[in-house]
Parts: structure tokens; sequence; C-alpha cells
């Protein structure tokens, strides 16, 4: 299962993953990973990003050398000695996603808002010559 896993993961968004005997592909290991939703319409490439209780100053986005970048660190709540917890689901820490820019992105021209615990990353497409359609004849 780690082998499929760590075949399709460059295809999947590069998360660093360990092999079976503990190594890590990577230096820096994510300590959780927020779910990305990628839709496209005429205009733009749109993703959508959960980040629940963070603020848009724990967030970065950036493009560079054709990969789109979303970092940041979810902080830890401070410890309530009254409160008594019988399970913590929720992760902290750093997170990374890194996403290839498909080649009729505008890299130019990102922009992102984030609201309500959302992030939103707006990737203009740009203008390209599309080709009719033809039938080629088989001789």
């Amino acid at each position: 299962m780690d082998q499929a896993h760590n075949r399709l993961n460059p295809f999947l968004g590069g998360f660093p993953n360990r092999t079976g005997n503990g190594e890590t592909h990577s230096l820096a290991v994510a300590d959780w990973s927020p779910e990305i939703d990628i839709s496209q319409d005429d205009h733009e490439y749109l993703l959508k990003a959960d980040l629940p209780e963070m603020r848009k100053d724990d967030v970065r986005v950036t493009v560079e050398d054709g990969i789109l970048s979303v970092s940041g660190e979810r902080k830890t709540e401070k410890e309530d000695q009254k409160r008594k917890f019988h399970r913590i689901e929720r992760s902290f820490g750093n997170f990374r996603r890194s996403f290839t820019l498909p080649e009729d992105a505008d890299s130019t021209k990102v922009t992102a808002e984030f609201r309500d615990g959302v992030l939103k990353v707006h990737l203009p497409t740009t203008a390209r010559a599309r080709s009719k359609g033809i039938e080629v004849k088989v001789v």
C-alpha cells in the first residue's frame, strides 16, 4: 500500500510521506494537510482550502517556477486545566500543499481571499488560440 501511495504521490500534490523503514522523502514533513478543492470555469481555476479557526495572517500563498504553494500554521489551543479531553482529532501545526500550474494559467494575476475559514485562490487562465477540429481523411 505504501509503495502505491509513494508512486502516486507526485500526481496528488506531493505530500511528503514516510517509507516503510521510517525514512522521509523530504527534509520537512508537514504536520497536517488541509482539504483543497480545485475547479475550473471559462475564465479561471479556483482552489478552495478549508482552514477552520485560522487567521489570514497565518496563511501564505506563493507562486514560483510554475508551482503554486499554500502553507501556514494552525496554532494549538492553550491547555485548559479545568477541561478534560476525551478525544482530540483536529490537527495543529505546519502544513504545505503545492500544485504544478497548468500551461494555460496566468501566474502573474493570481489573487487570494480568506473569509470564514476558507481560503480561495483565483488563478486566471490565459486566452490561447484553440485549434478548430478537422477531420483527417485516411488513405
